[in-house]
């Protein structure tokens, strides 16, 4: 698949990150988690039924890669004043309820989504251990599970585990626009 989705070009390295606020009650920065074998930053939405869609398949994947250092963070980006659903409130409540793993941030200003080319939720962005964004896009190629033909994130995942390229480094995310 080519690489037509717009933003941080593959190779190129993190943006220094801004303070977010997490569903811990805490400022994260993504630096934070720069000693991870890789990084995956997915942008979600609370009341996007796509990412509802892939919640269960996010946490499999954390799952299956955290033990070999892999790290999930979870990024909201949306304006909580034009969508009510991503409020820090409303984080903490989908969190707990879908018993989110991973750190849960909220991009107050939209300026991490803005810096990557973060298009909708979910989008994912993967960095590798140096924090250069190695893969951008979709996790699979269907919202519903049953009909998924391409695990694009896994594939990368796996790729980088195994200290190689990840055979498709871009694809063309779908969702919920973010809403700024």
């Amino acid at each position: 698949m080519t690489e037509t989705a717009t933003g941080l070009e593959i190779g190129a390295p993190a943006p220094v990150s801004p303070q977010m606020l997490g569903v811990d009650g805490r400022s994260h920065t993504l630096e934070e988690f720069a000693d991870a074998k890789a990084l995956v930053v997915v942008f979600i939405g609370n009341g996007c039924p796509t990412v509802r869609a892939y919640e269960e398949r996010l946490m499999e994947l954390h799952e299956k890669y955290s033990a070999h250092g892999v790290q999930f963070v979870a990024v909201n980006s949306n304006n909580p004043h034009l969508s009510p659903f991503d409020t820090h409130g409303e984080m903490v409540a989908r969190a707990t309820e879908a018993g989110l793993p991973f750190p849960y941030l909220k991009d107050e200003e939209g300026y991490l989504a803005r810096a990557l080319g973060a298009l909708s939720t979910p989008h994912a962005f993967v960095f590798d251990g140096e924090l250069r964004l190695r893969y951008r896009g979709r996790i699979d190629d269907a919202r519903i599970a049953a009909s998924v033909t391409r695990r694009d994130l896994d594939e990368a995942l796996g790729a980088l585990v195994e200290r190689r390229r990840p055979p498709v480094e871009a694809t063309d995310p779908f969702g919920c626009s973010i809403i700024w």
